[in-house]
Order: structure tokens, then C-alpha cells, then sequence
């Protein structure tokens, strides 16, 4: 599992929007899985889930992603999942490191 955590000032959709765009296109096996947004008391919470095969460790991994918003104050947090093969423990991180990079990406356009 790898986990990044970012906080940062900007528009909600706008973000959620490049976000996604950047995680979709960045892999050809890029799917959006599932997602849930809600606003209560000004705030608002964007929760999605991807998923990814990752040629370097022949396995599917996923990425969690929640963004909170209060107004133009964001946090975001990517975390990834099921980048190993072995039973009882992490063999490898590669291909969800690899899809955390895809997110730090994202970041580096808002």
C-alpha cells in the first residue's frame, strides 16, 4: 500500500475533474470503478475508486482517492492497493507506486 497526502487551495470540480482526467488517461487499463460525492454543512467529499493492471507486477492494483473541500481549501488522498503477489506479504510495490505517480502528476497541474 502507498499512500499520498496533499493539501492545497483551489475549485472542487475543477480538481476532481483533472484528477480524473489525469488517472484515465494516464493508462490504457485505467477504469473508474465506483464514486460517491456529498455536500453537507459547506462541505464537500469526493471519494473514487480505479483500478489499473500493472504490466511490472502482472497484477491489477487500485487507487482510492478522497478529496475534501471547504470552500477553496482541498486535501486529497490517493491510496493504492493490490500491487503484490505473494500471500502473506508485500513481494512488490511497483505497480502501485507506479499509479501514485500517476496522481503526483495530477497534482503538479493544479
Amino acid at each position: 500500500m502507498a499512500k499520498l497526502e496533499h493539501a492545497f487551495v483551489g475549485d472542487f470540480d475543477s480538481a476532481l475533474e483533472v484528477l480524473d482526467a489525469h488517472i484515465m488517461g494516464g493508462s490504457a487499463s485505467a477504469t473508474f470503478e465506483d464514486g460517491s460525492t456529498i455536500a453537507a454543512g459547506g462541505v464537500r467529499v469526493a471519494v473514487r475508486v480505479y483500478e489499473r493492471y500493472s504490466y511490472t507486477g502482472s497484477n491489477r492494483v487500485s487507487l482510492s482517492l478522497t478529496l475534501v473541500g471547504h470552500g477553496e481549501d482541498l486535501y486529497l488522498t490517493g491510496i493504492t492497493s493490490g500491487g503484490s503477489q505473494a500471500m502473506f506479504f508485500k513481494v512488490n510495490r511497483f505497480g502501485e507506486d507506479a499509479f501514485l505517480k500517476k496522481l503526483q502528476h495530477a497534482l503538479a497541474q493544479l
